[in-house]
């Protein structure tokens, strides 16, 4: 059978199958092929191209009941670790990280990272605005059930969008980042006071009226710092929550008095850094 289509009609279809053609291109454009193991993909985002510094990411697909860890993997696990050093015409990359969840190591300690799946943001500075980047990413991670595996992947990228179609998934991303903050600002999540509490404890005060559940996690001012997650106290002022982590973790001959730490507050669905001064 002999089936006549109109030539208006032969034309939009056309016209369709090129538009469909293209956003499939653009958005392959946008993005690496997943580099998959038996647990997990990861892919290199790019976002539009729009003068020297470049906004693009590291996306994670987890398997479900299998996790991988943030900067500070918690009382074990293992952070992830990139190598950018192979890219062209990049001149620094940044790392940005999305709040972590909390969950059992297995081990009765407590691990920090991400479930299901997580975009990391990255800062892209390049060396001349004016000529083309490619991202080349090493990438080693773990990710973990009962046991952790380590996964070691290589992805590479150009940025050439005008208008990516990842530029929303980044911006999801980057908004979770957790915001820098001062101790005793007035945004509704907040902490009001950090003190010691002896030579070898440390007390954090916090407010979050609206939050029913609040993480705190503390770094050190350097990764060989393993400090320990804090925990949820009884017995705080009325309207606060105090949260108590010991100084102990530190590295061979560090003292914590004038220690720079980094506190990131979570509740709900804000995020907050603080950068204090241990006294």
């Amino acid at each position: 059978m002999i089936v006549i289509v109109p030539l208006r009609a032969a034309l939009g279809l056309a016209a369709t199958m090129l538009m469909s053609s293209l956003a499939i291109e653009a958005c392959a454009q946008d993005s690496s092929p997943w580099q998959r193991d038996d647990h997990s993909a990861v892919r290199l985002l790019a976002g539009s191209r729009s003068g020297a510094v470049l906004l693009g990411g590291i996306a994670f697909q987890l398997q479900p009941g299998w996790k991988t860890y943030w900067r500070t993997p918690g009382d074990s696990g293992v952070p992830p670790r990139f190598d950018f050093s192979k890219s062209e015409n990049v001149e620094a990359v940044t790392v940005l990280w999305p709040a972590p969840m909390k969950f059992d190591d297995g081990a009765g300690g407590t691990s920090l990272g991400y479930k299901t799946q997580i975009v990391l943001p990255l800062r892209i500075v390049a060396r001349n605005a004016d000529k083309p980047v490619k991202l080349r990413a090493e990438i080693s991670y773990a990710v973990c059930e009962k046991l952790c595996i380590p996964v070691e992947a290589r992805a590479e990228l150009a940025f050439t969008s005008v208008a990516s179609t990842e530029d929303s998934a980044l911006f999801a991303a980057l908004d979770a980042v957790p915001k820098p903050a001062n101790v005793g600002d007035s945004n509704p999540l907040t902490i009001r006071d950090v003190r010691r509490d002896g030579k070898s404890n440390v007390l954090v005060d916090i407010v979050a009226p609206d939050a029913r559940e609040v993480s705190l996690f503390v770094e050190g001012p350097t990764p060989d710092w393993a400090l320990p997650v804090p925990k949820l106290l009884e017995g705080g002022p009325p309207g606060v929550k105090r949260f108590g982590f010991e100084l102990d973790g530190l590295p061979p001959g560090a003292k914590p008095e004038g220690a720079a730490l980094k506190l990131t507050l979570v509740g709900g669905d804000r995020a907050y850094e603080f950068n204090v001064n241990l006294n």
